[in-house]
């Protein structure tokens, strides 16, 4: 073949694939501010369980994803692939957490028990492609959000357990990742397997790992009912106390999550609906004494005396639940406040900065920041140059 020959083959081939991919620049406003990650060892899949204008705006808005692939093969990057997006939120993998410093999320067009159409399917495939080999990842390092994400311990699981979100879990069939050309798979949950979360939906676990193909519970949109068998986390997961999340009563009462208190006299035949959420991951809530549980365990499960639990009480004290004694969990005073997997990375000073505490966390929303005996702002709520010295820092790990 003669050079110039080459030259124009070589030309198409190249405009074919560009073509084919289609990824287009729709980037988040949050995208400059975002640090840049230390290393990436995964890709997480994602399905927004919702249309693609819907979705590419609140992703966009948030920063909430690297990419996101609509129905038509579309891809839009949102997030630069080697900065911090916050698509993972409270996550585990083999013990590594806080995913979002360490992955690139892929946000997928459709639902999580919908198998995604094949356009979408070969650009998501193309898309994998150039990251493993960009990053080095190997196939059984591409994971499902449903897989990475754990819940902390709340009145129905009294530990840290996986099944918060069932988020891509169609991207754990077999025959799905076939068509992502991805040959090798997780066999089984690290984290559940050393014993540091419990399974919180086995029907999930089974779906993830035993190769089920049958998804028991529908969409997450719509009306779904309380039952003796079925509760509201089971429904609703994490946004099961959100103010987006409407409870209606048999007799026709409607209360928002946020307004309800007494989760044990919910009758059987409350309807639950959920709007698409606002955000990819509900965020952190400060839990309070008096206001979501009377007792540490009503809000920390069998964590509750954990040094990952912290209590700041509202005399400005502050102690994580393995330097409290009994008789202190007994006393425990109303409007103290409870962080549950969390730790306590010390004070801003002159030659110590927000960064320099917990890096990358510094300005996560998952962050917190007491800026004064009772005052709490999140990491999204600072500006990391007028942080007052002395100011206390809690993340999550």
């Amino acid at each position: 073949m003669y050079p110039h020959a080459l030259i124009i083959v070589s030309f198409f081939l190249l405009c074919y694939s560009a073509e084919a991919l289609q990824i287009r620049n729709h980037y988040s406003p949050r995208n400059r501010e975002r640090p840049k990650r230390k290393l990436t060892r995964y890709v997480v899949l994602h399905t927004t369980e919702g249309s693609t204008a819907g979705s590419l705006k609140k992703v966009t808005k948030n920063g909430e994803a690297h990419y996101l692939v609509d129905p038509t093969g579309k891809a839009y990057r949102i997030i630069h692939r080697s900065r911090v997006a916050y698509h993972a939120g409270r996550s585990m993998w083999n013990g590594n957490t806080n995913l979002d410093d360490s992955s690139v999320g892929i946000e997928v067009v459709g639902y999580h028990n919908r198998e995604p159409l094949s356009r979408q399917l070969e650009a998501v495939s193309e898309l994998l492609e150039e990251l493993q080999s960009i990053y080095k990842i190997p196939d059984d390092h591409v994971l499902t959000h449903s897989m990475v994400a754990y819940g902390a311990p709340n009145r129905w699981h009294r530990r840290s357990h996986r099944g918060r979100k069932r988020c891509g879990m169609v991207f754990a069939r077999r025959s799905t990742r076939a068509k992502l050309q991805l040959t090798e798979q997780p066999a089984f949950d690290p984290d559940v397997k050393a014993g540091r979360l419990a399974v919180g939906d086995q029907d999930l676990a089974r779906a993830l790992y035993d190769g089920r193909e049958e998804i028991l519970v529908a969409s997450q949109s719509g009306a779904h009912v309380i039952t003796a068998q079925v509760s509201a986390w089971d429904i609703a997961r994490d946004r099961y106390d959100n103010s987006d999340t409407l409870y209606i009563f048999p007799d026709g009462t409607e209360r928002r999550g946020s307004e309800i208190t007494n989760w044990k006299r919910i009758p059987h035949g409350t309807q639950i609906r959920m709007s698409i959420p606002k955000r990819e991951n509900t965020l952190e809530h400060v839990r309070q004494i008096g206001k979501d549980g009377l007792t540490a365990s009503d809000i920390a499960g069998d964590e509750y005396n954990d040094t990952r639990t912290i209590y700041i009480f509202p005399d400005g004290r502050v102690r994580t639940g393995k330097e409290m004694t009994d008789s202190d969990f007994r006393q425990l005073p109303i409007g103290t406040r409870v962080l549950v997997g969390y730790v306590q990375g010390g004070n801003i000073s002159n030659k110590r900065s927000a960064f320099d505490v917990c890096g990358v966390k510094w300005n996560h929303p998952s962050t917190y920041y007491r800026f004064s005996k009772n005052e709490l702002r999140s990491g999204d709520q600072v500006n990391e140059n007028n942080i007052p010295k002395g100011t206390q820092v809690f993340f999550r790990n």
